[in-house]
């Protein structure tokens, strides 16, 4: 997590959508990052702890932006990320983050509960689609006024990912305000913004 005061805003790091690549980019504009265990905090505890700070400490109201990735392509990008280390194929892989007690391995959590506060409203400001690239781009170079490049960071081996039809349809239904979420984002143009 980023907060800028120039830019009166904060940037979301959702894991697995580019986040790394986007605070190396803009650290150069950032005035507190939050890394380690804090850099992908969810927007329930920015709403208790960080908002009321960066208002009683420096009389901040920020906007808010984050990324949110296509949810099975985030799933599949998880897989890739620890695939080396497991003995189980994607389809395992997605049964046992579905499973109600998953193991360490598979406890990612999700990008919803990460957006979204305890009542399932959403915390972000603005909120890009992973796959609308030239989108966030542009709209933080105009942000910052300055040009921005992103650089590949963490990128993860290529894996097979098939899917049966049954496990996704269980991860379907369990994902379903996810997929709507993302599915918002793509048909707003990749970027959801509150009404003008």
């Amino acid at each position: 997590m980023l907060v800028f005061s120039e830019q009166n805003l904060v940037l979301f790091s959702v894991p697995k959508t580019g986040s790394t690549a986007m605070e190396v980019a803009l650290k150069p504009w950032a005035d507190i990052a939050f890394y380690k265990q804090r850099k992908h905090t969810p927007v329930g505890r920015y709403q208790r702890k960080i908002a009321p700070f960066l208002r009683e400490a420096y009389g901040l109201e920020p906007e808010t932006m984050a990324v949110i990735r296509a949810p099975l392509e985030h799933l599949r990008s998880w897989y890739r990320y620890r695939a080396q280390t497991l003995d189980v194929d994607f389809d395992g892989f997605v049964q046992a983050v579905l499973s109600p007690s998953p193991p360490e391995w598979a406890r990612i959590g999700t990008q919803f509960n990460l957006l979204t506060n305890a009542k399932g409203a959403l915390g972000i400001t603005h909120l890009f689609a992973y796959e609308a690239q030239p989108t966030l781009r542009n709209w933080l170079c105009a942000r910052v006024n300055d040009n921005i490049t992103f650089k590949p960071q963490n990128v993860s081996p290529p894996a097979d990912t098939a899917i049966s039809s049954q496990t996704l349809a269980a991860f379907s239904e369990r994902y379903a305000k996810e997929i709507d979420l993302h599915a918002r984002v793509t048909a707003a143009g990749g970027h959801l913004e509150p009404p003008a």
